[in-house]
């Protein structure tokens, strides 16, 4: 019985997660999350272009210059 806890107290979490994953791969939610993190992405990108136009334009502009 010691030697259960010790295995549960070192491996439990992984044992969840593994479940876990098991549960989104199955069901498909992960497609759900990765649209999620892919709005924040690119509401955060958006933003971050809007506020910062002239440095953005700069960069861009040396980047396609050395293409």
């Amino acid at each position: 019985m010691e030697d259960f806890k010790k295995f549960m107290s070192e491996y439990g979490g992984m044992i969840i997660g593994i479940i876990v994953a098991i549960i989104l791969l199955l069901t498909k939610f992960y497609l759900l999350i990765i649209g999620i993190i892919l709005i924040v992405v690119c509401g955060y990108a958006g933003h971050y272009f809007q506020h910062n136009k002239d440095n953005v334009k700069t960069k861009l502009k040396s980047f396609i210059d050395r293409l």
